[in-house]
């Protein structure tokens, strides 16, 4: 008896590629669009029913069966609570990782599991190895790579997921999506936050939060050059978005969140902006924890180059070594180790 894959379907052309890819295979597959998030907010429309019409016009072209998990109340809660109580106390959370880790390789596997499947599917690009121990790989196509997002996801929720894009380069994905004429073809990539739809972050926390009060924005000598409208919304080594004029860029270096202020440097050569060690809380290694003394790879924010490091262990906290000073690191969000292709884990940065 074929193997039963239900299929995370966004409306999207990598997880559509991927029902089709399965079902070539021989599995026995389910379409399953997970409905998270339906509010619309101020100027904005969230896609959720479209791309609902979307996965389920896919479903019917690839003649399977097809139906909606909804798990509102959980991204809520899991998600979305998350990542507004980080940037509240003055931090920048991956809203990304954490569905990843809480929603699709969660509670969707667990619903898929007790609805009769053996295994999930997604159209993520990275590579899960299976054997007597499972591993997670990065994409073959380090353009697209995404494997950073899943360094959270527990073996043995890999050990039943399928991610069948994971060879393939995006252009190899939208050929065969128009090869087989599915009705996602031409759809562009998804932007913005996991589900939520084309909205920035700060338009979201508005809406969750309302306006904040302004403060001061201090520079390196303690001067105040202008005011923010709310700390909340600066993230560390950020330069855009300060509004305040002089001639050379600032940089965002620090907050205070007691006392609303967001401290900033127009000098690159700032210590506060540069670091060679990291310290990382909230620890996940997907198979075992890296050893120390050996040479790793690691990669502190989605697309930033891979930079080498060692590691030492203290308790509930790690300890990355970085062999070059790196710029702009950012409390909250996450490190993730490779050992070659191979996604050892990671942490939080304090």
């Amino acid at each position: 008896m074929a193997q039963k894959v239900y299929v995370g379907m966004s409306g999207g052309v990598d997880s559509s590629v991927t029902a089709a890819l399965l079902k070539e295979q021989g599995y026995d597959v389910t379409g399953v669009y997970m409905k998270n998030w339906s509010q619309d907010l101020p100027g904005f429309t969230c896609p959720w029913k479209e791309d609902y019409q979307d996965a389920k016009r896919v479903a019917v072209q690839l003649d399977i069966p097809f139906k909606m998990y909804d798990f509102e109340t959980e991204y809520r809660q899991r998600v979305v609570d998350y990542m507004v109580e980080g940037y509240v106390a003055g931090i920048t959370p991956n809203p990304d990782i954490m569905c990843n880790q809480e929603i699709k390789f969660k509670i969707f596997l667990e619903a898929a599991l007790i609805d009769g499947a053996n295994m999930i599917a997604t159209g993520h690009y990275a590579r899960i190895v299976h054997g007597d121990r499972v591993e997670l790989l990065a994409g073959q196509d380090a353009n697209k790579d995404q494997s950073y997002f899943l360094y959270r996801v527990r073996e043995d929720a890999l050990a039943r997921s399928l991610m069948p894009v994971g060879d393939m380069d995006k252009p190899h994905v939208r050929a065969i999506a128009r090869r087989l004429g599915l009705a996602t073809a031409e759809k562009k990539d998804s932007q913005g936050i996991c589900f939520v739809g084309k909205v920035g972050i700060k338009d979201f926390l508005l809406a969750e939060l309302g306006q904040q009060q302004p403060g001061n924005i201090i520079d390196q000598n303690g001067l105040t050059i202008g005011e923010h409208d709310g700390a909340l919304f600066y993230t560390i080594g950020q330069r855009h978005g300060l509004d305040v004029g002089g001639g050379l860029p600032y940089y965002v270096v620090g907050k205070d969140m007691a006392k609303n202020e967001v401290y900033v440097t127009s000098d690159l050569q700032d210590g506060r902006l540069w670091h060679r060690d990291l310290k990382l809380t909230s620890l996940h290694w997907i198979n075992d924890a890296p050893a120390e003394g050996r040479s790793y790879r690691v990669r502190t924010r989605y697309r930033a180059p891979l930079v080498d490091c060692t590691i030492t262990h203290t308790n509930s906290t790690s300890t990355i070594h970085l062999n070059d000073d790196l710029r702009a690191i950012t409390p909250g969000q996450s490190a993730v180790i490779y050992d070659g292709d191979r996604v050892v884990g990671g942490g939080i940065v304090v």
